[in-house]
């Protein structure tokens, strides 16, 4: 780890960060009257992970994902725009 000060980073900041990038420097540390105030490190790249949800929700095929959408339909179409009053809900 290298510390150097602020007047130096300024004048110097194209090599610092090329010396954290090649992994000349694992980071170099930036101070200001002899304090550290700032770490230059090398950027990290998450990786994406897909398949996050695997195995959480059952399989089902498309087919049986598309089965309920003539009755969606229906209901969309057809159905009440409230539930019925008969049903213990409270009243509006």
């Amino acid at each position: 780890m290298s510390t150097v000060n602020m007047h130096e980073a300024k004048s110097q900041l194209s090599k610092l960060v090329e010396a954290v990038e090649s992994g000349a420097e694992k980071e170099i540390v930036i101070a200001r009257n002899g304090k550290p105030a700032v770490k230059i490190v090398p950027f990290v790249q998450r990786k994406r992970r897909l398949g996050l949800a695997q195995g959480k929700y059952a399989d089902f095929s498309l087919e049986e994902f598309n089965a309920s959408d003539k009755e969606i339909e229906r209901l969309f179409y057809e159905g009440s725009l409230w539930p019925d009053e008969s049903d213990d809900a409270p009243s509006r």
